[in-house]
């Protein structure tokens, strides 16, 4: 249930940004309500998931929120703090100048930049912002572009729209979510919001060319049929309406064989599952079988020439992160499963 940070009425309020109940402070900062306000009602709402607080605000008079030099100084919290505008505008100033939000869409002020945010009431009388406020570390996982002063974009996209749904889901539960996947829902919300700022960002898309087309369509087939023993060239080339020969050279494209491409796609992806399974609800054969081998024996042994430990050695408590180093070191193609077997361990079909 969303917890209520404060909520005023017809009156000045100089408070610390984002400050609940029981005096969490996210960054130090003022807040106040325009002096010539008829109505000043204010409701702010605040919903924690993990260090990451989702807040809804609601007013009937236009509101200032501002973060100086001398709040930084005092109080070093980086926080990002990104801005959905549902009604009313956003007017952002900072050292670059000012930008004004509307509803639809999205910004992202830093708590290390100094900012002054004027939120004004639109025609129906009323502003309303949801806010995700994050920790820079944390953001900087799903948002790979510079955002030290800031950022805005004046559109609206699909990815932005899924992202404040989900928020706002969040915020409304009252329990019938667990925290594990509340964090779920705001990670992909995460994700999305940086999927959304890097197509922004791009240009126009470059048209693939007839064989990056048809590479693509050789990775998702090799991909969809991993787990089937039998994957061959001969299956992929017929599947994709290929000669055997184009899918060489396709492959080529990728500096790759198919060979190598397959098991290295189903030994990564049996590590993973080895890493994340309980030994006594998942066993090695199952594994084993579930990415494509016709034998756990089989199985063992490429698995032990590529990570240096059989299968049930390298599942064990110890040497685990060893294990990982080593395999992060020495790529599946230059590994020597790959360099000196025969043909038929060579061969793709298990």
């Amino acid at each position: 249930m969303a917890e209520t940070l404060f909520t005023f009425q017809m009156r000045e309020h100089r408070n610390c940004l984002f400050h609940g109940s029981r005096g969490q402070e996210y960054c130090r900062g003022d807040i106040w309500i325009a002096d010539d306000a008829a109505t000043a009602d204010l409701l702010s709402e605040r919903k924690a998931v993990g260090a990451i607080s989702i807040i809804r605000r609601r007013s009937a008079a236009n509101l200032f929120f501002r973060r100086s030099r001398r709040h930084i100084r005092e109080d070093a919290t980086d926080l990002s703090i990104l801005w959905f505008v549902k009604r009313g505008e956003l007017a952002v100033a900072n050292q670059c100048g000012g930008k004004v939000a509307k509803p639809g869409d999205f910004l992202i002020t830093r708590s290390m930049s100094p900012f002054c945010v004027e939120c004004r009431i639109g025609q129906d009388g009323m502003h309303e912002v949801l806010n995700l406020a994050v920790p820079t570390h944390i953001l900087r996982g799903f948002v790979r572009q510079e955002f030290n002063n800031g950022l805005f974009m004046a559109m609206e996209r699909a990815e932005l729209a899924l992202a404040e749904t989900l928020l706002g889901e969040v915020l409304a539960d009252e329990g019938r979510i667990g925290e594990a996947s509340a964090r779920l829902l705001v990670d992909t919300a995460l994700g999305l919001i940086g999927n959304a700022i890097r197509a922004g960002e791009d240009t126009a898309p470059a048209r693939l060319s007839i064989a990056e087309r048809r590479l693509e369509q050789v990775l998702r087939f090799i991909e969809v049929h991993l787990a089937d023993p039998l994957l061959s060239t001969a299956m992929v080339a017929k599947g994709c309406g290929i000669s055997p020969r184009y899918l060489s050279f396709l492959l080529r494209m990728r500096d790759t064989s198919f060979s190598e491409l397959v098991w290295e796609q189903r030994l990564g992806k049996a590590r993973d599952w080895l890493m994340a399974s309980d030994p006594r609800e998942v066993s090695i054969g199952e594994i084993a079988y579930g990415v494509g081998f016709k034998s756990p024996a089989h199985f063992s042994r490429m698995f032990k020439r590529v990570f240096g430990a059989n299968p049930r050695e390298y599942r064990g408590e110890s040497g685990v992160q060893e294990m990982i180093a080593v395999s992060a070191e020495e790529p599946f193609g230059s590994c020597p499963v790959f360099a000196r077997d025969g043909g038929a361990m060579l061969s793709a079909t298990g």
